[in-house]
């Protein structure tokens, strides 16, 4: 059988690793799939090319698909996240001037303490502080303000959120622009090693399970090939389990340092598949559990109850009415896609589609198909919980 291509747009980072994976190893191809994967610039580039039908899937930012449907930018063409690509795998980073300043107050960069670390910043930072992000609309941002925001600083007045790609990262911080990041690996660690900034935290120490990338369809185009949909949930799903094994970390790391991936050292690469954090250009190394999560605990699950938190957090800093953001944002999470994709697959999907989320301060098991699915602790920093408005 001759397979079906289809095109997907991604931007160099290690959270694509499951739409590469699933085209290098083959599990596209077991699908009778054939991913022609196009690297993208910038955010707003794989947007408009998924919007406009340049290609048929995206590596999207999880804020994006909803920010849409709430009229916040882009073309108006609605986008679904038919499966959550990643969780977790940002980091924060200060320039190499803030971090002299905050180890002269005293802060031992210890990579897990939120509340201490957003304090010990807002204390050393000149204000307004400058922070770049990716997007606008992206969990580094979303990350960012709710962190900084329950600690006091005030938005727009004290805090300066940039948008700036995530390979221009390190010149932003180099020519002055910037005076802190959030970003995805390895655009981090590649600032760390070319000495111009150190890693004050990993973003799961703001959020502990926090849904990063996205697989995104348009609205559509899904609803029109509910077949080519399924084959390619499913093949993103067997490469993320693949990638969940430990064993897999030095191929795929291989296989993302590639021209045509990443283009980057794969041992920078697989700092971030193992959790082994390079913090400062000395060689501190920080070990966070579950730095990038691709598989474990239904990490791929779109659960509706996420995307209601981020639409409530984007309607609180642009105006919106919460609620209805927030029930607005629930349909744009399609768990419902995702279920009967994978419905005659080994998959232990949970029984539900939404949850109080923040509420697991330690791991926790939870209904499922098999009784066997064990939920990651989801705490935000500051103990605050999200209850959902659609049950």
């Amino acid at each position: 059988m001759r397979a079906t291509t289809l095109s997907v747009g991604f931007i160099p980072l290690v959270d694509a690793a499951p739409l590469i994976v699933a085209e290098s190893m083959g599990f596209a191809a077991e699908e009778g799939l054939a991913l022609d994967l196009r690297r993208a610039p910038s955010w707003s580039t794989v947007r408009d090319m998924l919007s406009f039908g340049q290609v048929q899937a995206a590596h999207l930012l999880s804020p994006l698909p909803i920010a849409q449907a709430l009229g916040l930018g882009g073309a108006g063409v609605s986008l679904d996240a038919v499966s959550v690509l990643s969780v977790n795998g940002n980091v924060i980073g200060v320039s190499r001037a803030l971090a002299e300043r905050l180890h002269a107050q005293g802060h031992a960069f210890g990579f897990d303490d939120a509340a201490a670390a957003g304090r010990a910043l807002i204390a050393a930072a000149d204000l307004p502080l400058r922070i770049g992000v990716p997007f606008p609309f992206s969990m580094h941002a979303e990350l960012v303000y709710y962190w900084l925001s329950a600690l006091g600083l005030r938005a727009p007045q004290n805090l300066n959120v940039r948008t700036i790609p995530p390979p221009m990262m390190t010149e932003a911080l180099a020519d002055g622009s910037i005076d802190a990041f959030c970003v995805g690996e390895p655009w981090g660690s590649k600032a760390v090693d070319s000495g111009l900034a150190e890693l004050l935290l990993p973003g799961s120490a703001i959020w502990a399970f926090a849904p990063e990338k996205v697989l995104a369809l348009r609205t559509d185009w899904a609803e029109a090939e509910p077949e080519l949909r399924d084959r390619l949930i499913r093949a993103v799903w067997r490469a993320a389990r693949w990638l969940a094994d430990p064993d897999s970390r030095m191929v795929a790391a291989e296989l993302l340092s590639r021209s045509e991936h990443l283009g980057l050292g794969s041992e920078l690469i697989e700092r971030a598949l193992s959790g082994r954090i390079v913090v400062s250009a000395k060689g501190e190394e920080r070990h966070v559990p579950r730095f990038l999560e691709f598989h474990a605990h239904g990490a791929t699950f779109p659960w509706r109850s996420q995307a209601e938190w981020i639409g409530a957090q984007l309607a609180a800093r642009t105006g919106l009415d919460r609620r209805q953001a927030a029930l607005v944002a629930s349909q744009r999470f399609r768990s419902d896609y995702y279920r009967h994709a994978l419905e005659h697959t080994s998959a232990d999907l949970p029984a539900a589609s939404s949850r109080v989320e923040g509420s697991l301060t330690e791991d926790t098991p939870a209904g499922s198909r098999s009784g066997r699915l064990i939920l990651a602790r989801d705490a935000f920093f500051d103990g605050q919980v999200f209850t959902p408005v659609a049950r």
